[in-house]
C-alpha cells in the first residue's frame, strides 16, 4: 500500500462530520462548500446509533445520533462527489459493518479518539493495510504507545513511514487556547516513523497555525457555512470557506519561517558579509610599541570583523609584540609571539 502521508508536506482535512444535524441537503451543501476551499481532504462521520451507544444508559446521546444518521446511500455520494472533483475522501467509521461499502473510496482510515482504545476496531483497520490517522483525545502517553505497538503487532506495514499520523486532539467543544496542548507534538515527533498532526477543537485558526512550529503535518478542523450556529456545539470550532483559505496561506507562511533545525549561518548572512561587519575584532586602542605586552589597556574589540576575531582576546593578552603597530591597525597572529 503505498503511503498518503509526506512529513515534508502539508494536508488539510475539512471535517464535516455531524455539522449536516442529519440532513443530507445540508450535507451536501457543505460538501460542495468545502469541495471549493483550499482543503486537501473532505471528512465526514459514518455511524449507526444502535452500534455506537447503548440506548438504556445514554438515552439522550442516542437519540441525538440517531438524529444525525445519513443513509449509505447517502454517505457513498458525498464520497463519489468529493473524489470526482479532485478532493480526498475520508471518514471516522464508527460501525465495523460499514468498512466492507465504504472502503472503496478511502485511501486512509481515521481512528477518533473515542476509539483509542478499542482494540477489535484497531485489529479491523491494521487489517486493510491502509494508512491511519490516530487522534489521541482522552489519552495519555502510554496509551498512545500501546495503540500504535498493537496496530504494528497486526500488520508490520505500520511501521513505514507516513502509514501512522498521530494527532493531538482534546477531546471538548470548543476548548480555551490553554487546552490545545500543542507542545504534545514534539513528543510524539519522537516515535519512530509517526508522522505529527493536529486536530482542532478551538475557536479559529491560530493553534492550527501555531501547530505546524511544533512539527504538525496534517491538519484537522471542523467545518461550517456558519460559525455562529449555536443549534450544535460543532460549529462553534468550525471554520468557513474563507477562514480555511487563510489557514492555508497562512499554514505556507509558517513552514518556511521554520527552516533548518541544525543551527548554521544562513546565505543571506554569508552573502551580505554580515559575519565580519555585525561581529568584532580586536584592535590596537592606541599605537603600541614592538616589545610592548598586549593587555587589555591597549587593545579593545571592535567591528568590522578583520584580522583576529573577539573569540581570542583572552589568548592574545600577554602577547609580546615583534612589531610596532598603530592605532586601530588590523592586527595579525605574526605580529607577536
Amino acid at each position: 500500500m503505498e503511503n498518503h502521508f509526506n512529513k515534508n508536506e502539508l494536508y488539510l482535512i475539512a471535517e464535516i462530520g455531524g455539522n449536516h444535524q442529519g440532513s443530507f441537503e445540508k450535507a451536501l451543501d457543505l460538501c460542495e462548500l468545502a469541495i471549493n476551499s483550499e482543503a486537501d481532504c473532505i471528512k465526514f462521520q459514518l455511524y449507526n446509533a444502535e452500534n455506537l451507544v447503548n440506548p438504556f444508559i445514554s438515552k439522550d446521546r442516542y437519540k441525538h445520533f440517531k438524529n444525525f444518521e445519513l443513509t449509505k446511500d447517502q454517505h457513498i455520494y458525498l464520497a463519489e462527489k468529493c473524489i470526482k472533483s479532485g478532493k480526498d475522501y475520508s471518514a471516522s467509521i464508527w460501525d465495523l459493518n460499514m468498512i466492507s461499502w465504504i472502503e472503496p473510496f478511502l485511501k486512509f482510515f481515521k481512528v477518533g479518539s473515542g476509539d483509542l482504545t478499542s482494540r477489535q476496531y484497531l485489529r479491523r483497520f491494521a487489517i486493510t493495510g491502509k494508512p491511519i490517522i490516530l487522534s489521541t483525545g482522552l489519552s495519555n502517553q502510554k496509551e498512545v504507545q500501546e495503540a500504535i505497538n498493537f496496530i504494528r503487532e497486526v500488520n508490520p506495514y505500520y511501521w513505514n513511514s507516513g502509514s501512522i499520523v498521530l494527532m493531538q486532539c482534546t477531546s471538548m467543544y470548543p476548548i480555551e487556547d490553554s487546552d490545545a496542548n500543542l507542545s504534545v507534538i514534539s513528543s510524539f515527533s519522537k516515535i519512530e516513523n509517526i508522522i505529527t498532526g493536529y486536530s482542532d477543537h478551538t475557536r479559529g485558526n491560530k493553534a492550527l497555525i501555531n501547530s505546524i512550529s511544533w512539527g504538525a503535518k496534517v491538519l484537522e478542523f471542523h467545518f461550517t457555512d456558519n460559525k455562529n450556529n449555536e443549534t450544535f456545539r460543532d460549529h462553534l470550532v468550525s471554520l468557513e470557506l474563507e477562514d480555511v483559505n487563510q489557514l492555508k496561506r497562512d499554514c505556507i507562511q509558517a513552514i518556511k519561517m521554520i527552516g533548518d533545525p541544525i543551527k548554521k549561518p544562513l546565505d543571506i548572512e554569508i552573502n551580505n558579509g554580515h559575519i565580519e561587519s555585525f561581529r568584532r575584532a580586536i584592535y590596537p586602542s592606541r599605537d603600541i610599541h614592538k616589545g610592548e605586552k598586549l593587555s587589555e589597556d591597549n587593545i579593545i574589540c571592535l567591528r568590522p570583523c578583520k584580522g583576529i576575531g573577539a573569540e581570542y582576546f583572552d589568548e592574545v593578552i600577554g602577547k609580546e609584540l615583534l612589531i610596532s603597530i598603530k592605532k586601530y591597525q588590523e592586527l595579525n597572529w605574526n605580529f607577536m609571539k
